[in-house]
């Protein structure tokens, strides 16, 4: 297992910025696909961005291409979310997910292909 914790949440009015961080506990954090995801309150849980194992892939909800860019650095054993131009939309508390490398890569994975979870960090963002 993987103990996962995010940072970095908030309050941002509408247009602005935040970074999300997530830290992975062990020395094995390059065995793990990793993805954000974000749920509202009465919503279901939603994807949101992916980073496969290396940093080589990548992907994104069509709702946050363009404005969110994910990326790690593994000798950091750290994933981020920095999100631009945020909108009272982005908010929800948003999730840190990790999926063992060996089970294959998914560009748009659902909550179920993740095998372990942080607690999240809430993100809002005021009109």
């Amino acid at each position: 297992q993987v103990q996962l914790v995010e940072s970095g949440g908030g309050l941002v009015q509408a247009g602005g910025s935040l970074r999300l961080s997530c830290a992975a506990a062990g020395r094995t954090f390059n065995n793990y696909h990793m993805a954000w995801f974000r749920q509202a309150p009465g919503k279901e849980r939603e994807f949101v961005a992916a980073i496969s194992w290396s940093g080589a892939g990548s992907s994104y909800a069509d709702s946050v291409k363009g404005r969110f860019t994910i990326s790690r650095d593994n000798a950091k054993n750290t994933v981020y979310l920095q999100m631009n131009s945020l909108k009272p939309e982005d908010t929800a508390v948003y999730y840190c997910a990790a999926r063992m490398y060996g089970r294959g890569w998914k560009l748009k994975p659902s909550q179920y292909d993740y095998d372990y979870w942080g607690q999240g960090t809430q993100v809002t963002v005021s009109s």
